[in-house]
């Protein structure tokens, strides 16, 4: 089967979501956005159990909105909607940490900081001094990266992709490589050309996707 078959569109995979019975396309949105929320909210500062239960009430946003939605990519970003969503949570979560209201947390700022917890809640609320964008964009240039490393190991031999991991990926050095798998110089070598061109492609795929 052609490997271009098991690479979906956004579009398509959206309007899939419209059917909350469709547990692959569930599952596979969860694969697409799932680490990524996750790990927004955790290099915001919260701890494991806060990042998942962001990563929770986001899912659940994104279930109660997909019946309804349209997608459009001339007008509007998906990607930058969830960004969106993920903020709010966020930041909720700040306000339930701190216990913190709403109303007081958006239309005004402490005179004087009081704590970590505070400084944390107003770059949180405040778009100029947290930049989640650039943990968003960060997050999913990673998110992409793993993706396409996963689509290249599926489809090359497990020995050929250990040796452009060893040498590419972890930065080993290709003698050592080479003397880690038992295998020549050269073949280190080869290996990086060729999965470093199929890396490229995917990465290619998956941004026109994305």
């Amino acid at each position: 089967m052609d490997p271009d078959e098991f690479i979906p569109t956004r579009a398509s995979l959206l309007s899939r979501l419209k059917d909350w019975e469709d547990q692959t396309s569930w599952r596979e949105f969860f694969d697409t956005y799932g680490r990524l929320i996750y790990g927004v909210a955790r290099k915001a500062g919260l701890s494991d159990v806060e990042a998942q239960d962001i990563l929770q009430e986001t899912l659940l946003v994104v279930a109660k909105k997909m019946p309804g939605f349209t997608y459009d990519p001339k007008v509007d970003s998906f990607k930058g909607w969830l960004l969106t969503v993920t903020q709010w949570k966020i930041t909720d979560q700040f306000r339930k940490r701190f216990g913190v209201r709403s109303q007081s947390l958006l239309t005004s700022a402490p005179t004087r900081r009081e704590g970590t917890g505070t400084a944390v809640i107003e770059r949180v609320a405040d778009p100029a001094g947290f930049d989640l964008q650039a943990i968003w964009d960060e997050e999913w240039q990673a998110h992409l990266l793993r993706t396409a490393l996963d689509r290249v190991k599926r489809r090359v031999q497990p020995a050929h992709y250990e040796m452009y991991y060893l040498h590419a990926i972890k930065d080993q050095p290709a003698r050592d490589a080479a003397r880690t798998l038992g295998v020549s110089v050269a073949q280190i070598y080869l290996a990086k050309h060729r999965l470093g061109s199929l890396l490229k492609q995917e990465l290619k795929r998956l941004k026109t996707a994305g």
